[in-house]
């Protein structure tokens, strides 16, 4: 056909607009890629994630930056709450405390000193001091008839005057205030961090190791090694953490070591069960098959194929585990078989502020208030992954 016999009405021009239907509209994703977009898109689990990144910061580092350590006592400044009110005394400032001491401070509250009584008389309920040339007195016997004015306990007097309060200030100090020993509670709540998250993360990282490995050789190999595996397990479970821990303590020094050891010996044993019933439903698919097919060994199948496949819930159970560790920890530290002191957990923190909990709450809030904040963050994080990691959830 020569060109003069072209028809030119019977052809027209493609729509260049159809190769659009052919462009790629995102990049291929993996499935650890689209499992973190979708974390993403959860607002309670990048809180949890923010969050133990916070504290992960604060317990590393925050004990480096302040100018007081974990164990330092400054017995003058003991049971001094982050917010107290002050006299102004003159051109000075000062401090009733609970106790009826009375600390020099500044306006803006910083502790600057103690000021020694100069006679104590607890028959008629006051203190004396010399506070530069002038007579204070701390007037305390309205705390046991009741009649002081507006509900005080006491008064303070300069002279025989009663001064009124002029202000409510913070701690400049002691930020979070100091225990009864006068040691920083803020630096003590950070080291506890360093105490609470370190038996947390050895316990999982045991997890981890011992709970994966041993529960996928249970559930490939099946049969009656699995059966004997199990028993073990459950045999392990049957015992109680408490009687590990007191055991241990007869054998090791009280402190940190034996509960490691204990929650080592015991928290793989869920992570175990976990991992056996993902073998057990992953061992018959046609990729193993075929892997066994071409020869592929035992140990090989378990670590390139099953437990790579299994990992979503591994990773989740794992997130869960932490703050169930740190709070097993933490409670094992209050009834006293923790760490010893000085050093402190959280749980070790809140025992010692009990037996003060009706004068000095805070001692006691600020440690509780940790565990909770920890807890809720792996918690809302572990939420997160758990959907994230579904691949029943891929869009």
């Amino acid at each position: 056909m020569t060109e003069g016999n072209v028809n030119n009405n019977k052809w027209a021009p493609i729509d260049k607009s159809i190769l659009d239907n052919e462009v790629i509209a995102r990049p291929s994703l993996t499935y650890w890629q689209d499992a973190w977009r979708r974390l993403k898109k959860s607002p309670l689990s990048m809180i949890g994630l923010v969050t133990i990144v916070i504290i992960l910061l604060l317990a590393i580092f925050g004990p480096m930056l302040s100018k007081y350590s974990y164990s330092e006592q400054q017995l003058n400044f003991a049971n001094i709450p982050p917010k107290f009110e002050i006299y102004q005394v003159k051109d000075k400032f000062v401090y009733v405390h609970q106790e009826y001491k009375l600390i020099e401070v500044s306006e803006k509250g910083e502790l600057l000193q103690r000021v020694v009584e100069s006679e104590k008389n607890p028959a008629d309920k006051y203190n004396a001091f010399d506070f530069y040339g002038d007579e204070l007195v701390i007037d305390y016997s309205y705390a046991v008839d009741k009649s002081g004015t507006n509900g005080a306990k006491f008064t303070l007097e300069l002279n025989g005057e009663v001064l009124q309060p002029y202000d409510t200030v913070s701690n400049k100090s002691y930020m979070l205030g100091t225990d009864s020993l006068g040691r920083d509670v803020l630096v003590r709540v950070l080291y506890g961090a360093r105490i609470s998250l370190l038996v947390a993360f050895i316990a999982t990282l045991v997890n981890l190791i011992i709970g994966v490995t041993y529960g996928a050789i249970s559930g490939y190999e099946g049969g009656r090694t699995d059966n004997i595996m199990m028993r073990i397990v459950d045999l392990i479970n049957t015992v109680p953490l408490m009687l590990y821990v007191i055991l241990l303590m007869v054998v090791m020094e009280a402190g940190l070591k034996p509960i490691i050891i204990a929650l080592g010996s015991v928290y793989w044993v869920s992570m175990a069960r976990l991992v056996r019933g993902q073998v057990l439903s992953l061992k018959e698919q046609e990729f193993i098959l075929a892997a066994r097919t071409l020869g592929v060994s035992k140990r090989k199948i378990i670590s390139k194929h099953l437990i790579p496949n299994a990992m979503g819930p591994i990773i989740v159970s794992m997130t869960m585990m932490i703050p169930s560790a740190i709070f097993t920890e933490s409670f094992l530290s209050f009834i006293g078989l923790g760490v010893s002191a000085p050093q402190a957990s959280w749980g070790t923190l809140a025992s010692d502020a009990l037996t003060s909990l009706r004068s000095y709450g805070y001692q006691l809030l600020y440690p509780s208030l940790a565990i909770c904040i920890t807890m809720f963050a792996f918690n809302f994080l572990g939420d997160g992954l758990r959907d994230a990691l579904d691949p029943r959830l891929r869009k």
